[in-house]
């Protein structure tokens, strides 16, 4: 995909970008629509399904599962900003987008990316404290200190977009006039300001960049510490944990990462950054069944609710 300028940029409130899938004829343009509107509808019901089952099941009313329905929640939301508009640009021949829509598409991606990369570090926390202290867990982790780490990611998130934002829109903008993406980006947004974009580059890669880093390196130290913890305890809880935290890092390295690989070592491939596409897409689609398909809580709600859906059906 790309995106062109219609406009001068420096006109922001009159600037259109046109996105362009280059090299890809109509059949697979509408392929392409198939899969991903199938696979957006996926997210967003596995996701609201999850918050659902939650919510309403008392049996889930702890401290992970609270963290659970937030992850979904962002998660949603993540997918929401970007592969809607991508769907639609698949089948349209004008592909436009406002440069306002394009910033506010910079500002929720690195909202929603940022406070879920917090997020992941608040739930490794939680299962910390969950197989090394569970004496303690209950005074811990209680509502108080959960609702506070969930207002912490979310924080970090903002402040984390706001300092991508304030750069990005400070910047003069007169061309060239495609971005060669699915959807628009920072890295790509700033090779088309009227400077030397070169140091800004490096340091906005370094902002996004230090923030993947230090959360993908504390939870590899937490997961690591989990499993040394565990490994003088029965074989059973060994191996439940071992479980447990494998699922968890799996969800860690598909989520950072491309992030990682994209702003950390940064490279002049223009089909790098459509890795990013595993923030909206993949990632969403992906967390909900790592996290609950090997999860007996999970399974056990699910099926007491379709056991009460049953029976009421059957009062009736």
């Amino acid at each position: 995909m790309g995106v062109i300028l219609e406009d001068t940029l420096n006109k922001m409130d009159k600037g259109n970008l046109s996105v362009v899938l280059l090299g890809l004829c109509w059949d697979m343009q509408v392929l392409l629509l198939l899969i991903f509107f199938m696979l957006y509808l996926i997210i967003v019901s596995e996701n609201i399904a999850i918050m659902v089952l939650v919510i309403i099941d008392t049996h889930l009313h702890s401290p992970t599962y609270f963290l659970l329905v937030n992850l979904s929640f962002v998660d949603m939301w993540l997918s929401s900003v970007t592969t809607p508009k991508m769907i639609t640009d698949f089948v349209r021949e004008n592909k436009t987008t406002s440069f306002g829509g394009c910033m506010c598409q910079v500002l929720f991606v690195h909202l929603f990316g940022g406070g879920e990369m917090v997020l992941l570090v608040v739930m490794a926390y939680d299962h910390y404290v969950a197989i090394c202290k569970p004496l303690q867990y209950s005074t811990i982790m209680n509502l108080q200190k959960c609702i506070w780490l969930v207002a912490t990611s979310w924080t970090t998130g903002f402040v984390h977009a706001m300092s991508q934002m304030v750069v990005i829109m400070r910047l003069p903008f007169c061309g060239p006039r495609e971005i060669d993406s699915f959807f628009c980006d920072v890295s790509l947004l700033i090779k088309l300001a009227c400077i030397d974009s070169c140091n800004l580059g490096v340091l906005m890669n370094a902002d996004s960049g230090l923030l993947a880093m230090t959360c993908f390196i504390v939870l590899l130290i937490s997961y690591t510490y989990i499993l040394l913890a565990v490994r003088q305890s029965s074989k059973t809880g060994a191996s439940r944990a071992l479980s447990t935290c494998t699922a968890h890092i799996t969800v860690v390295v598909l989520f950072f990462g491309p992030c990682i690989f994209i702003y950390v070592w940064p490279l002049s491939i223009t089909w790098v950054d459509k890795f990013l596409v595993f923030y909206s897409v993949f990632t969403p689609l992906l967390n909900p069944a790592i996290y609950n398909l090997t999860n007996k809580e999970i399974k056990n709600a699910v099926k007491r609710f379709r056991s009460y859906y049953m029976h009421s059906n059957g009062d009736m």
